[in-house]
């Protein structure tokens, strides 16, 4: 039964084999957040090694064209998963008006599309080493990994939904991440996912169980042994993250700025839970201040009115930098650190901007067509020239990744300073209440792990969470909840590698998986 299905599916051709495809992409988001079922992956993987059993080479084309059938199905494969996995973003072009909407088909289809080329390349790399068993496992999952570290590597990365997390529903499955990175997980399970198409034909059917036995094993094993290590001990720092669910089209209202200033305020002075302590940091998310600070006394005259003796304010904000000679004013998406007599100690700005979103490719050409920024209530962002940690007192230190910066693995690591937490600011409340929040969540959760440091992470309308150092969420706020978040800050702990050395690892793990596909692959050619 199983063989004339995997047959039927292999032989599909012209738009019925795009549905397979497209529809087999789409089905791997169940495992993704929200959902987290994993067991998805164990079928639409399946469907798509047997879609690219078909696409076989056509020696009489040229190169390219002879490659033209793997790239499609990987294409049509990655177009489903992108365009079902990332339809919210039309969200956030909705939410900003009418002179944003040229940017709705772009949002839902164009980068779907886009993203989808990198499955493409995968399968035509994967292909190059295809045989009829296991070998063919093995070429797609190294394929996978590596097209995804591109992908979060090249014209500026976009990492989101990477198919390793689709591997990490829950913390005891997030530990590995440690060890062999995001993108080693992701070559690990596409892998496991595959396995079952083996049940058609019974080539390397054992060993293809056996080993993603070992590797599944492998992996939970080492989750359930990094969960049990001791905990490190708590710092002495109350967090306090105001979360106020500010309507995305109220944000930059002139006649709401000073209502949904007091929000905030309000939220920070509220008394502590009973046998808690007064927060000594306050947390505000990204851009949650209505006002140009640096411009505005007033407003850093009520903070000081609102904070307590000891306590310090980190909140998100737009800088505005004066230009000199005549030229444009520049704005950037800003971290400020703000003590209890409202001076702004500290600062940082955001140095990965969103494309489109913050700022706008090829700016000169696109504005003479009436292009813009869909966040350009003051003029699109500058990105600041790198990172910056936010030193706080009591030799406190923290890691800045505000909005997507927190899915690039690159930007949360502790090689150079000596950090006690990351931390989170976001503004999901562009997405409204569809999978994009939890999405950002974990993977904002997995840097943690990745690192060995809590998380801090402040939303505007959630998901506010405070993570420990294995990436366990010690608390949080729901989606859209209005309030606040009192807890302790977590200790940090001490990774086995660091972000260079996981990344040496991941590389080891593809040319292990190449070398072994190529071995499979010669000896599928000696035997016919």
């Amino acid at each position: 039964m199983l063989e004339k299905i995997s047959g039927n599916i292999m032989l599909s051709w012209g738009l019925k084999r795009f549905l397979i495809a497209f529809m087999a992409g789409a089905l791997a988001n169940f495992a993704l957040p929200p959902f987290d079922f994993f067991a998805v992956l164990f079928i639409s993987f399946p469907i798509f090694v047997w879609l690219i059993d078909g696409a076989s080479k056509q020696p009489d084309k040229g190169f390219i064209a002879a490659r033209k059938p793997a790239f499609i199905t990987g294409w049509s494969f990655g177009f489903g998963y992108f365009t079902c996995g990332l339809w919210w973003l039309g969200n956030a072009v909705l939410t900003s008006g009418e002179e944003a909407y040229w940017a709705l088909p772009l949002a839902v289809f164009a980068l779907p599309a886009l993203l989808a080329i990198f499955y493409g390349l995968a399968v035509v790399l994967a292909r190059s080493l295809w045989d009829n068993g296991i070998g063919r496992i093995f070429s797609l999952s190294a394929s996978f990994g590596l097209l995804e570290f591109l992908r979060a590597s090249i014209f500026t990365g976009f990492p989101w939904n990477t198919i390793g997390y689709a591997g990490m529903p829950v913390p005891v499955a997030m530990q590995s991440a440690q060890i062999i990175s995001i993108f080693g997980m992701s070559a690990i399970t596409v892998f496991i996912a595959s396995v079952p198409a083996l049940f058609a034909t019974k080539n390397g059917l054992k060993p293809g169980v056996w080993i993603a036995s070992v590797l599944t094993m492998t992996h939970i094993g080492y989750g359930i042994f990094a969960l049990n290590q001791p905990d490190p001990p708590d710092s002495q720092d109350v967090l306090r993250i105001v979360q106020p669910s500010i309507d995305q089209s109220e944000k930059w209202d002139d006649d709401k700025r000073a209502e949904i200033f007091q929000t905030f305020l309000d939220l920070s002075s509220k008394p502590a839970e009973d046998n808690q302590e007064r927060p000594s940091i306050i947390i505000w998310p990204e851009t949650s201040v209505p006002y140009i600070l640096t411009k505005t006394p007033s407003a850093l005259a009520q903070i000081a009115e609102t904070l307590k003796i000891g306590q310090t304010l980190i909140a998100g904000a737009i800088k505005l930098e004066d230009s000199a000679s005549g030229e444009a004013d520049k704005f950037y998406n800003t971290i400020y650190v703000i003590n209890d007599e409202g001076q702004i100690v500290g600062s940082a700005d955001k140095h990965h901007l969103v494309p489109f979103g913050e700022y706008l490719p090829f700016e000169a050409v696109l504005r003479q067509f009436g292009f813009a920024p869909i966040a350009e209530t003051f003029g699109g962002f500058s990105a600041a020239a790198g990172q910056r940690t936010l030193e706080l007192g009591n030799d406190l230190k923290l890691l800045p990744l505000i909005c997507y910066e927190a899915i690039f693995p690159n930007y949360a690591h502790n090689d150079e300073h000596e950090l006690n937490a990351l931390i989170n600011l976001t503004n999901d409340a562009w997405y409204g209440a569809t999978p994009g929040p939890y999405q950002h969540l974990r993977q904002a959760q997995l840097r943690s792990v990745e690192t060995g440091l809590p998380l801090i992470r402040s939303g505007n309308n959630g998901i506010s969470v405070v993570t420990d150092s294995k990436g366990r969420i010690i608390d949080g706020l729901a989606l859209n909840f209005v309030g606040t978040l009192d807890v302790v800050l977590p200790g940090n702990r001490e990774t086995l590698l660091n972000h260079a050395q996981r990344n040496l690892v991941f590389f080891a793990i593809l040319m292990l998986f190449f070398v072994v596909s190529f071995v499979f692959f010669l000896r599928s050619k000696n035997r016919n």
